[in-house]
């Protein structure tokens, strides 16, 4: 069977990287998704609409929050199955979770239609920037259900040894949202709904992709008939709460820059986080992708209780982050100015602003991520608490500790030093549990 000979593998560079390149690239093209969106609106549209993009983002965290959390929780405890040879029963499961996926998603998006103007009214927005909330969020929100589905896809492909596939899903539609936001902005002149209308259809390749591949007897993971499983749906819920954590907290924390911003230097300031957001989100897509690579091995080598494998693994990715912590650092500070050019003019408020913040944000880029693989680590060792006491103190207790003080102390200068004393509080907390628990799991 190919996925026994796939995971029986030696762990050596080059097999590690064999899952890992792949969810890394389709995790930057995820990236590439809002960041798109973000060009084309700046420059086709407008720094306001711009802003709109960010202020609707703490609605889109919510309504994917539990879909993360059943992704990123069942695809450990499936894959924990796998190694315990229990395929049937991991099938039976994975089929429940993606129906449970596609009712949330239905909920979800009825939901957002119902608050998404009472929370926008609240921001004290101008007219325009309400409009463009509106208009984007509204349209985003009829493709919820095929967007909670890729994010599920996603990493069931990796799982089932098609990270290539999910590769090559993520690259078209990162392609195709590219040309439809030019088409339905530039062409059919649509506007910021068009932007979001491209992003939905883009996340919807890898959705259409993966019920095809999933409806094949002959992948390692596919479809077959349900059975209610609520153990199995606690668990994985559960032990995704970290992501879902991370999730919810990332749309609380996002509001929280957005009002800080607002406060200090009005809508221009929401666009200047805007631009820095797309820097931290580029650099963090890196890790996130290698984490996803890795989980299944994790999970796997845990199931079978393979010390060894598991061991060299981890040790073997923190070198790795090491290395890519270095280098995304020094690239970010490289091209901060060439960056910030392409959102904004020099003589737009924005520029200024984006410049000095991205060159303080991007020391935070040498803890996250180890703070991101520390998180995703216990949830592939199905310890779904810790993953989730880290999680939710990095992107939420931490962040807002430094929220409610640096600002206070030294204004704007204090939000762009938020991220990375938040991220460095992290760290502390990741390496003192990593070393509690080392005894317990043998990495």
């Amino acid at each position: 069977m190919k996925s026994e000979n796939a995971y029986n593998q030696p762990v050596t560079l080059r097999n590690v990287m064999k899952f890992a390149i792949p969810t890394i690239v389709m995790t930057v093209f995820m990236s590439f998704y809002t960041m798109v969106d973000g060009l084309f609106v700046s420059n086709l549209i407008g720094t306001d609409a711009l802003s709109a993009v960010n202020l609707t983002a703490p609605i889109i965290a919510l309504a994917t929050a539990i879909s993360t959390m059943l992704a990123t929780g069942g695809s450990a405890v499936i894959m924990k199955k796998m190694g315990e040879q229990k395929t049937r029963e991991a099938n039976e499961d994975f089929t429940f979770l993606i129906i449970v996926n596609v009712i949330a998603g239905l909920i979800m998006s009825c939901l957002g239609y119902l608050v998404m103007d009472k929370v926008f009214e609240g921001m004290s927005l101008s007219p325009k920037v309400f409009s463009y909330c509106h208009l984007y969020l509204s349209r985003y929100l009829v493709f919820v259900i095929p967007i909670l589905l890729m994010n599920n896809f996603t990493l069931y492909m990796i799982a089932a040894e098609k990270s290539a596939l999910s590769m090559v899903c993520s690259i078209a539609g990162g392609i195709l949202n590219m040309v439809l936001d030019y088409v339905c902005i530039a062409v059919l002149d649509m506007g910021i709904a068009g932007a979001a209308i491209a992003t939905g259809l883009g996340y919807s390749v890898t959705a259409v992709a993966g019920i095809v591949m999933f409806s094949n007897k002959n992948s390692m993971l596919h479809f077959v008939k349900p059975i209610c499983h609520f153990k199995t749906l606690f668990h994985a819920a559960a032990n995704g709460s970290s992501e879902m954590a991370t999730a919810l907290v990332t749309g609380i924390v996002t509001m929280m820059f957005n009002w800080t911003m607002l406060k200090y230097v009005g809508e221009n300031g929401v666009a200047a986080i805007t631009i820095i957001m797309y820097v931290l989100m580029f650099a963090t897509s890196l890790y996130t992708g290698y984490s996803y690579g890795v989980a299944p091995m994790i999970s796997y080598y845990y199931g079978e209780q393979n010390h060894e494998k598991l061991k060299k693994l981890v040790g073997m990715s923190l070198k790795i982050i090491s290395v890519i912590a270095v280098i995304t650092l020094v690239i970010s500070l490289l091209v901060t100015v060439p960056l910030v050019s392409v959102f904004a003019r020099q003589d737009n408020p924005v520029y200024g602003l984006a410049v000095t913040g991205n060159q303080i944000c991007s020391s935070a880029l040498i803890f996250i991520g180890f703070n991101v693989f520390a998180s995703g680590m216990f949830t592939a060792l199905s310890n779904g608490f810790i993953s989730a006491v880290l999680a939710f103190s990095r992107s939420f207790v931490f962040m807002v500790i430094a929220m409610l003080i640096l600002p206070a102390i030294w204004g704007v200068t204090g939000v762009w030093l938020a991220t990375p004393a938040a991220e460095f509080a992290a760290i502390c907390l990741s390496a003192i549990m990593f070393i509690k628990y080392r005894k317990k799991y043998q990495y």
